[in-house]
Order: structure tokens, then C-alpha cells, then sequence
């Protein structure tokens, strides 16, 4: 999700293709790093972050674990709550397209803000987490990985078909000019460094939480060095296809592409408005932004869901629906577009990025690097080379710990 809401408008921010070499090189050694080392924490102790957390420092013989382990659950929670609303954005809009009220809208601008104002979108906003609920009611593999194999593939199809008709407008080969041939310059400045890696990180949702929660549902013999090899690959493949299909269509009507966040729901319905067809192709998008934007929410609230089963002793239909109505409840206070930037923002800079230091330290420190290394090898077909342990005890560390005192700094860096 993070791919379609950002990438975009980073790579129309820092000089199209610049801003690959970065972002490739992150997003390959965070993968080999930080998300190898999520998956794995989560597979040794069969336990998200507040178990995970408590195991890690009982090795020690230390306590607190479990209070540690609550603050990325808690951060991932809050983004839930957000999420949960921008699907409903999507969803509403997805209706406007079908009904004809969006296409008809005279701003597009203006359309966008009665539904980003404060409960502005309480029956869309309620049909998004009733959806989600439905799939995380059936678990984990008749619902969570049953519905990511139909939707995923859907969305890159939908995104397919939307790229053969971006090929087809006048201007459009300007779009694919500026995120393919590289402005040099934009190397040089530490900014395009700095924002590829926090695009990286958070696109590959390093956070202490999501990715340790999947890694417990992991079985013993399941290869993580291939698994995180093809979340990078898809998850790159994800990013340029948003990429090529919405950069493009914003140089071929003559728009800003660093117009920022803005690009999907203010910049692209002007698009479609003067576009060829411009309806059906609005509903594919909108459908392509649903299937993308519900398999990130699923994922975001299993990890207070698994919390809440496993630390309050219920059964799953009672944590799934519990922890629903009360993503519901209150993201009725903050429908407000304001508001939702700044819980985002805060979410963000401060619990997400300190998560992952968290789990980066219980797991290459305190359960210690060579017990880390020894899990992440299970199921393997090699063993990691003599890299891996600098890497990870001391580069993801350090990286973690600047993607979090650089979002302060700058404000956010993903």
C-alpha cells in the first residue's frame, strides 16, 4: 500500500530514475537484514512482539519484556486505525465512479474534502473494516492467504491493464523519460538518500510487528532467505508498476508529479475526468487501490489481534471482532484529513522506526546474533555467508536506529 500512497511521489520528488539506485539498494539490504530477522524472531518464539519480546530478554533473565514488546503493537494499532479510513476513502470513491457522482464532480479538490472531513466517511469507513473482518474471521490460511492470492495477482493485472492505456496518451512518454532516465545531481544530496531508505523501510514494513507476527505462523522447515527475497522482488514490482502507470498519466495532462499524496485522490480523478474513457478506467484503479489497501489492513491489525488472543486467552472470533469495533470506534474521531496526517505522521516518525530497533536488538543482541543466524538458516538452502552477521548486529541496527532519529529531524522520511 505504502508503494501506491508514496513511491510515486518520492520518485516525482527526487528526479525519477535518481531515486531507484537508492531505494534498490535499501530495500535489498534491509530484506536481507531486518525483514529475514522479523520473520525468523516471530518463528522462535511462535509469539508476536509482547511474546517475542518476553522470551528474548528471559534468556537474559531480565523482565519488562512484555512491556517493550507492546509499544510497536500499539504504534501498528494506531496505523491500523488510519488505514482502515483510507480504504474507506477508497471505497467511497470506487462508488462515485460507479454512480457517476465522482466523474461529475466540478473539483475534484473539493469532492475529496467532503470525505476527508470530520465523519465524512462513517458508512465507507465501516464497510472497510466489515470487509476485513470477514477475511481475518477465517484465519490465517482459509482467510488471510486466501484472499491475498486472489487479490494481489488482481491488482497487478488491474494495474497492467491501466498501463497499456497510460501507454496510449499523448505526453505520456515524458512520464516514463523522468523515471527512467536519471538526474544525476539528485545523488548528491543526502535527502535522496535519506528518503529512498525510509521509503525502503517502511514499504517493507519494518516494524517490530507485522512481519514477527506472520514469522510466528511460519513452520519450522519454511525457507525465510527465499521468502524475503520474493517479498522484495514483488514488493519492488509493486512500486513500479504504480510508478509507470501514474507518473505517466501526470505529465501527459500536464500535472506536478511531486504534488505529493494528493496524486490519488485529487491529481488522478482530475485524469480521469478528461481521459478517454476515463470512467472504467477510474473503477480499475479504485479496485486495484481496494485489493492493495485491504491485504495491508489485514496484515496491520493481526498484530493486535494475535496480542489480544494470546495474551488475554480468547478465541479468534472474539479478538477479530473486539479489535475491529474498537478500529472503528475510534477512527470515527479522526475521519478528519488534518487530524489523520498528524496521527499518521506521529505513528510514523516515532512508534513504527522504534519498533524495529526494538526487535533488531531482542533478536541480533539479546537472544544474539549467532542464535539468529542459526534460525534464519532453518529450512534454508544455503547457509548465509560471513556478511550476514556484520550486517545485521551492527548496520540494520544502526539503520534502524537513524531511520528513527531522521524522521524526527526531517518530520518523516516514509
Amino acid at each position: 500500500m505504502g508503494n501506491i500512497w508514496l513511491f510515486p511521489y518520492r520518485i516525482g520528488q527526487f528526479g525519477g530514475a535518481a531515486f531507484l539506485i537508492p531505494y534498490i539498494i535499501f530495500v535489498v539490504l534491509l530484506g536481507a537484514t531486518g525483514l529475514m530477522g522479523e520473520f525468523a524472531f516471530g518463528r522462535m518464539t511462535q509469539q508476536g512482539p509482547i511474546g517475542a519480546f518476553d522470551k528474548a530478554l528471559k534468556t537474559r533473565g531480565k523482565k519488562g519484556g512484555k512491556i517493550l514488546g507492546a509499544i510497536p503493537v500499539i504504534g501498528t494499532f494506531i496505523i491500523a486505525v488510519e488505514y482502515a479510513i483510507v480504504v474507506g476513502w477508497f471505497i467511497r470513491f470506487f462508488a462515485g465512479y460507479i454512480t457517476g457522482s465522482a466523474m461529475n464532480a466540478a473539483d475534484s479538490g473539493a469532492y475529496f474534502g467532503q470525505i476527508a472531513g470530520s465523519f465524512g466517511s462513517v458508512p465507507w469507513h465501516f464497510i472497510a473494516l466489515l470487509l476485513v473482518l470477514i477475511v481475518l474471521l477465517f484465519g490465517i490460511s482459509s482467510g488471510i492467504e486466501k484472499i491475498n492470492k486472489v487479490m494481489m495477482p488482481a491488482f497487478y493485472i488491474l494495474f497492467l491493464v491501466l498501463f497499456v492505456r497510460v501507454c496510449t496518451l499523448d505526453g505520456a512518454v515524458d512520464g516514463f523519460k523522468y523515471l527512467f532516465i536519471p538526474k544525476w545531481e539528485y545523488l548528491s544530496q543526502p535527502k535522496t538518500w535519506i528518503y529512498a531508505l525510509g521509503q525502503a523501510f517502511f514499504s517493507l514494513s519494518l516494524s517490530g510487528s507485522g512481519m514477527l507476527v506472520y514469522g510466528s505462523y511460519l513452520s519450522r522447515d519454511m525457507n525465510i532467505v527465499d521468502g524475503a527475497k520474493k517479498t522484495v522482488i514483488f514488493d519492488t514490482l509493486a512500486a513500479l508498476t504504480a510508478a509507470v502507470v501514474i507518473i505517466p498519466s501526470v505529465f501527459a495532462f500536464g500535472l506536478d508529479p511531486a504534488s505529493g499524496p494528493p496524486l490519488l485522490f485529487i491529481t488522478l480523478p482530475a485524469i480521469f475526468k478528461v481521459m478517454p474513457f476515463g470512467r472504467l478506467f477510474a473503477i480499475l484503479f479504485f479496485i486495484s487501490l481496494i485489493f492493495a489497501s485491504i491485504t495491508t489492513l489485514v496484515c496491520l491489525l493481526e498484530v493486535p489481534i494475535e496480542a489480544v488472543q494470546s495474551n488475554l486467552k480468547v478465541n479468534r472470533k472474539v479478538a477479530v471482532i473486539s479489535i475491529c469495533a474498537i478500529t472503528f470506534a475510534i477512527g470515527l474521531f479522526v475521519e478528519n484529513g488534518d487530524v489523520l496526517g498528524q496521527l499518521l505522521d506521529f505513528s510514523s516518525i516515532y512508534i513504527a522506526p522504534l519498533g524495529a530497533f526494538m526487535a533488531a536488538v531482542m533478536f541480533f543482541w539479546v537472544i544474539g546474533i549467532d542464535n539468529a543466524k542459526s534460525e534464519i538458516e532453518k529450512g534454508a538452502a544455503h547457509e548465509l555467508g560471513s556478511w550476514f552477521k556484520p550486517m545485521a548486529k551492527y548496520v540494520y541496527v544502526f539503520i534502524a536506529m537513524f531511520v528513527l532519529v531522521a524522521g524526527i529531524l526531517l518530520g518523516g522520511i516514509g
